[in-house]
């Protein structure tokens, strides 16, 4: 007897190949039955005309917040890791989330970017396990951190990062784009560590430019070079987005390397433009025109207006470092810029990952964290759409990915490029025996992002979300009593 059984679903099993309609039984938070036989179950849902598959695995979620994991639960995510900025100190980051609850599951990398803030400027860490984002951004200005540190300092570093995976850290996260002065033997040593450690790093990478020197190419090479020189696996972040104009070189550069045997991940989200603190180094109003930028590309999120000139930019910089802003790199209204972005998922083995942002209330206020988001809260759409904008746009609209890929580049992927230094995602991503019950059920024919650069909105379409069995998303609707999200550590099994 099984605690629920989904009945006459179109089950698809991105790793097994699987496309078909079956039952699935699930027990105790396990998939227990896919079957052509309908096993006896406590509960009986009929999914019938629905597609059911893995929980989609984001390996790069800023939206930490109960409310951001409910959209992103109702975007079909069961696994939200905070994998690019990371926290620290790891351990007590993960305590918090254990002793409030979560929607869906979460987990954390070690910041090389907090880390470095508190050697270099003293920075003091979060005792209580806040979100190291709050962190970044309120002392992005520090005098130090963002240049080269000695080699005792650089232990240092190390040493916080080393300790952090010590504490169920699931690699290290490494922001050098926003550090882009701190020195390549710094980022050749960490990626000594990850490689010793047996984990990964998430880069992101320390140029964005279609301008010598210092390209995007050349911060892409970066991240190859350390990869074969030291063995480790780096992954790079958002590649849509860091490698700018130059996506084509980068992409060709990754698959030789890969070819080579180099150990190198990608990963993208489908929008064209990004988000950031507006203090970011690369935001810098001289620096603006090797991203062939403006300040008028950049969208202030407190007040939802572009930035007027450069007078401006370099005054919001100076007084609110951390204030979040959308930046417009690619014109999605431009079919050649389009056309790029979609090459994005060309690139063969890239995983689709969200950035996902906080959210911002009117003149940069905090946003309470309540069901449903407050009307006039915002971020970037990312944070509530990336995987139904995915399935509608690049599956449905375009054919740039099929159904399956798709599926597979939001769920089994991201898992199998973790499972090797974290066991507990060899649980993930699949609709199996034995397989974590995180799953999603939803109609592919009607699936949709509704989130704008204007307007939040979570995405529709995902009918069923459940974690570890229990349903997070019931209806199309949040279960705002449900909180069966865990943490992922790397030592879990």
């Amino acid at each position: 007897m099984h605690d629920l059984v989904l009945v006459g679903g179109r089950v698809v099993d991105p790793e097994t190949g699987l496309d078909g309609v079956r039952a699935v039984g699930i027990t105790g938070g396990t998939v227990t039955a896919v079957s052509e036989e309908v096993p006896p179950g406590r509960q009986v849902w009929d999914v019938s005309g629905q597609v059911v598959t893995a929980g989609f695995v984001d390996l790069h979620s800023h939206a930490q917040s109960l409310t951001g994991l409910r959209l992103q639960a109702m975007d079909g995510v069961t696994t939200a890791l905070e994998l690019e900025a990371g926290a620290l100190p790891v351990g007590l980051a993960c305590a918090r989330a254990e002793a409030e609850g979560r929607p869906v599951n979460v987990g954390f990398s070690a910041a090389w970017t907090d880390a470095r803030m508190h050697v270099l400027d003293g920075v003091p860490l979060p005792g209580d396990g806040d979100l190291s984002l709050d962190l970044f951004g309120q002392f992005q200005n520090g005098p130090r951190w963002r240049g080269p540190a000695t080699d005792a300092e650089v232990d240092r570093i190390l040493g916080l990062l080393d300790d952090a995976l010590d504490e169920g850290a699931l690699g290290i996260g490494c922001l050098v784009g926003y550090a882009p002065d701190s020195g390549r033997a710094e980022y050749f040593r960490l990626a000594g560590l990850a490689a010793r450690r047996g984990v990964p790093t998430f880069t992101h990478t320390r140029f964005i430019s279609t301008e010598e020197p210092g390209t995007s190419l050349e911060g892409a090479l970066e991240v190859i070079a350390a990869a074969a020189g030291t063995g480790a696996h780096m992954h790079m972040c958002h590649v849509n987005s860091t490698s700018n104009r130059m996506l084509d070189e980068v992409a060709a550069a990754v698959e030789t390397a890969r070819g080579e045997g180099v150990r190198v991940s990608t990963e993208a989200y489908p929008y064209g433009a990004g988000s950031t603190v507006v203090g970011a180094a690369f935001l810098a109003p001289e620096a603006l025109h090797r991203m062939r930028l403006t300040p008028s590309s950049i969208t202030w999120l407190a007040t939802g207006e572009r930035i007027a000139d450069a007078a401006q930019l370099t005054h919001l910089r100076a007084t609110d470092p951390g204030g979040l802003v959308v930046v417009h790199m690619l014109d999605e209204e431009d079919a050649g810029d389009l056309a790029l972005l979609e090459r994005s998922f060309l690139l063969p083995d890239t995983a689709v990952a969200t950035d996902a942002m906080p959210l911002v209330g009117p003149g940069g206020a905090a946003v309470p964290d309540v069901w449903p988001p407050p009307a006039d809260a915002v971020t970037h759409p990312r944070t509530a759409g990336s995987y139904a904008r995915t399935l509608r746009w690049l599956v449905r609209e375009r054919g740039v990915l099929g159904l399956t890929e798709a599926l597979r580049r939001s769920s089994l992927l991201p898992a199998q490029l973790l499972e090797a230094a974290v066991p507990a995602m060899r649980r993930k991503g699949r609709v199996q025996v034995g397989a974590d019950a995180d799953l999603v059920v939803f109609d592919p024919a009607t699936v949709t992002d509704r989130a704008t650069y204007t307007a939040l909105a979570p995405s529709s379409g995902f009918q069923h979300v459940l974690v570890a069995g229990t349903p997070v998303v019931r209806d199309g609707e949040v279960v705002l009593d449900a909180l069966p999200g865990r943490v992922v550590r790397r030592g879990d099994a």
